[in-house]
């Protein structure tokens, strides 16, 4: 039978081009996704600053325990604030048998004015014995004056050893002397030894491409913001050590302080704590969106390969009335399906690994991801996807296949001329059931919100969906009687005549309702959300900022700033603004918010966050205010106490004093300045804020630009250029969710466009039959476009509600506001595409049957 199944895919080139244009673009889409994970799962960053140490002792996590339905859920999030480690830690390491030091490091947040476009971090020169560096000029610094640089920071400076720069850290421009010059060396092996004195690091970004500098461990000490902490502990093994039992002591020693040993090539996430959260992020992206879209191909496929094995029935019908038994068909269906998947998956998987490329390029340049995300594997995605895809395209031709093989060869072909009827009950009671659970959802996204309330709007539109495909029978036929009269209205005689096809071929219509649905309502709802959280966020910040002014700085900017301003004449208010993000628990989920630290006095001309319940003015370094939305996930309110997580990992226990409503503007958790007092990495303010009075006059301004110019990287801006900033931040944020939804909602479109032209191609027979009967060509054409109207009509309007449900539900729970935001373009564009593509996609294939004599096309086999 596999000889017969190949000599009928040389025969019926249209129908299996059209299949394998499905399956091989599902290939080539779910390869992507699947790669994307694969390489997240392999993905730990780089060590190249901790390349010599053995093992890295640093706590760059939070696991919290939830209780949920009796069972114990355990979250673990990466800390936002990079958490440190008690620096007694390093002597209870280095007691460890076999460890020949436990040296500690110290992250400092620094900018190098000889090279302000390279990152860098400053650190203490004894931790230049964690990394493979060599001094290549000069010597190690020697005083609190004197700094060992990385030689990629003097690139086409013309500095060197001698002579003296600026570096910026903790707000401050400070001039150094220029000791010595270290650049990368050969890592050599881990925790062999220790590098000679001359070694160094490349510092804090390491493998995302950022470079070092070196203070003295005791200047490096005065720096630091978290003077009794390190960022992290480096283990450097002595040459005989059992390495089995020094890890194991390393291993006790850091969870009895609450840290990490970090070993191997987990090394590299503590090192770059931004691994873990890439990591985290693409594995979450890549099997989301590998879901939805195996979901969607899934539906795809299945219309795809059943309408080609229907269009089949006569051939079907023959094969069962020369003898050919039940069995034998099937295979020889089922044969010609998966040479059609071996086809794909050899077209497929390449244009994934393409594709998996240029979305890493993406990712990177974006800053989803560091530059030493790379892609890994393929060997297993590949095969994985293939089976997949071979899988769902088999089951969907035995199936679609059954009901042909199962009848009796007398009534083969007699069966083949007749239109089955719409479907069991068994399907119509399943589709009523998901009818039910989808309507049931929309509850459910209302009395959620957050991710909680996406998900299940998310969900809430794949069961409509799904809901659809199981009734489009019924649906198709209750919609061809209800526009039989518009029809015929609009089209004559030629409307009539598409009213009794569209109710004839109700069930071989169900493919392409189904995919046109989907495409609507996907493309109509998750990409309209995203524009809507981005309108939200830039209407809430504008709306509530009340200041006039900024002073901005992108090195950071002291407590004393903001008390220069407010002494200014013609300044009424001014309030530093640290932004940070905090770990906060929920119902279902522990998850790292936006938060931001205020210093309160003043703040209510600066800011009007829309306190709906308590004040503002109460907030204090034991105190807390909260977003509605956050407060209601988290079951907290005004008066009582809210626990969390400052973003280096400290638990604090805080009184609610105040609710507000402009969470997406400023940060579900707003505290006082105080509180984040050594918790976060600079220790600094990003941002004035400055209200002016009705006496301010220039010299209000020249004196803020004054001030702005006794600190380094600072200026002045009007808070209208935060909100556009804000907005083009939001932009790039969103333009991964937009590239899923378009692939989705394109491959959707793609779908139907393929089985439009599959059942167009197969109406030769019908059409010749109509011509010879005396309809006439522009008859013909006008009955295909009412035909095209109807269906078209129906998958518009059933899409478009399932899409203003979905998005009207999920806005409401996640933004409060009942009437969502719809770009008149977006909507135009997601209509009129639709439109254009259906009918192309059937006018074109018509167009050219239209083009062969009747006589000879009454002739050709169906």
């Amino acid at each position: 039978m596999l000889t017969l199944a190949a000599q009928m895919l040389r025969h019926r080139k249209g129908g299996f081009a059209a299949t394998f244009v499905a399956l091989a673009a599902g290939v080539a889409v779910l390869m992507a996704c699947a790669l994307l994970v694969e390489s997240a799962w392999h993905y730990r960053g780089q060590a190249q600053r901790y390349a010599k140490a053995v093992a890295v002792v640093a706590d760059r996590d939070l696991t919290v325990s939830t209780e949920l339905f009796g069972e114990t859920e355990r979250t673990t999030v990466t800390l936002p604030e990079r958490g440190g480690v008690p620096a007694s830690l390093a002597d209870r390491l280095a007691a460890v048998p076999g460890v020949e030091r436990a040296v500690g490091d110290r992250s400092l947040a620094v900018t190098a004015t000889s090279a302000p476009e390279v990152p860098v971090t400053g650190h203490g020169w004894a931790s230049a014995a964690l990394a493979p560096y060599r001094t290549v000029e000069g010597g190690p610094p020697r005083s609190d004056g004197e700094i060992a640089v990385d030689a990629r920071l003097l690139t086409g400076t013309g500095l060197g050893p001698g002579d003296s720069t600026e570096v910026i850290t903790g707000g401050a421009s400070r001039t150094y002397r220029i000791s010595g010059v270290v650049e990368a060396g050969d890592a050599g092996t881990p925790g062999t030894g220790t590098p000679d004195a001359g070694t160094s690091d490349a510092g804090g970004s390491g493998a995302s491409g950022g470079a070092v500098l070196f203070f003295t461990d005791a200047h490096a000490a005065r720096l630091d913001p978290h003077r009794e902490r390190f960022d992290a502990v480096g283990v450097l093994a002595a040459p005989d050590a059992d390495r089995a039992a020094l890890l194991a002591g390393v291993r006790e020693a850091a969870g009895a302080a609450g840290a990490t040993a970090y070993t191997g090539d987990d090394r590299g996430l503590a090192e770059q704590p931004e691994a873990r959260t890439a990591r985290d992020f693409v594995l979450q992206a890549g099997g989301a969106f590998g879901g939805y879209a195996a979901v969607i191909i899934a539906f795809a496929v299945a219309g795809t390969v059943g309408l080609s094995v229907r269009h089949r029935r006569r051939d079907l019908a023959l094969l069962r009335a020369v003898a050919a038994t039940p069995g034998q068909v099937r295979r020889m269906i089922l044969g010609e399906t998966g040479l059609l998947a071996l086809l794909a998956a050899v077209a497929g998987v390449p244009l994934g690994l393409l594709a998996t490329g240029w979305i890493r390029d993406e990712l990177v340049t974006r800053g989803f991801a560091p530059g030493s995300f790379t892609v890994r594997g393929g060997l297993l995605s590949g095969a994985a996807v293939t089976v997949a895809m071979a899988a769902v395209a088999l089951t969907s031709a035995w199936i679609a296949a059954r009901r042909t093989t199962r009848i009796r060869p007398t009534e083969a072909l007699g069966e083949a001329a007749v239109e089955p009827g719409p479907g069991s009950r068994a399907r119509a009671v399943t589709g009523l059931v998901f009818l039910a659970g989808a309507v049931s959802l929309i509850g459910l996204t209302g009395a959620t919100d957050g991710q909680t309330a996406l998900g299940a709007a998310v969900g809430m539109l794949y069961t409509f969906v799904l809901a659809v495909a199981l009734l489009a029978p019924w649906i198709n036929r209750a919609a061809a009687r209800l526009l039989g009269p518009v029809l015929q209205a609009v089209w004559g005689t030629s409307g009539h005549l598409a009213a009794a096809n569209l109710r004839a071929n109700a069930r071989g219509t169900v493919a392409v309702l189904t995919a046109l649905v989907l495409s609507v309502g996907l493309g109509g709802s998750v990409w309209f959300l995203q524009d809507n959280l981005r309108r939200q966020t830039v209407v809430q910040s504008r709306d509530g900022t009340l200041a006039q002014h900024a002073l901005v700085s992108g090195t950071g900017l002291p407590e004393s700033a903001t008390e220069e301003a407010r002494r200014i004449p013609g300044v009424t208010a001014a309030t530093g603004v640290r932004r940070t993000s905090v770990v906060v628990p929920g119902d279902l989920e522990t998850r790292a918010v936006v938060a931001q630290g205020i210093d309160p006095l003043g703040a209510d001309r600066t800011l009007d966050l829309r306190v709906r319940s308590g004040s503002l003015t109460g907030l204090a370094k034991d105190t807390v205010a909260v977003s509605t939305a956050t407060a209601d996930a988290a079951g907290w309110e005004v008066g009582g106490t809210a626990r969390l997580w400052l973003g280096d990992g400290t638990p604090v226990t805080l009184k609610v004093v105040a609710l507000y409503e402009r969470g997406f503007g400023f940060g579900d958790v707003t505290l006082h300045t105080g509180t984040l007092t050594g918790h976060t990495v600079t220790g600094l303010d990003d941002r004035i804020l400055v209200r002016t009075g009705p006496d301010a006059d220039a010299g209000t301004l020249e004196a803020l630009d004054g001030l702005a110019a006794r600190y380094p990287a600072a200026s002045v801006v009007g808070t209208d250029t935060l909100t556009g900033e804000l907005a083009q931040d939001l932009a790039v944020s969103g333009w991964l969710n937009k590239l899923l939804i378009t692939v989705l909602a394109g491959y959707a479109l793609l779908a139907a466009a393929n089985t439009l032209i599959m059942a167009a191609l197969a109406r030769t027979r019908e059409l010749s039959l109509l011509r010879l009967v005396g309809v006439t060509r522009g008859q013909v054409k006008r009955m295909v476009h009412a035909e095209q109207a109807g269906l078209l009509g129906v998958a518009l309007a059933i899409g478009g509600t399932i899409a203003a449900v979905t998005l009207t539900s999920v806005v409401n729970a996640v933004t409060g506001q009942r009437v969502p935001y719809v770009p008149a373009a977006g909507w135009l564009g997601i209509v009129g595409g639709t439109v254009a593509l259906a009918l192309i996609a059937t006018m074109l294939p018509v167009g050219r049957l239209l083009r062969t004599p009747p006589v000879q096309g009454i002739g050709i086999r169906e």
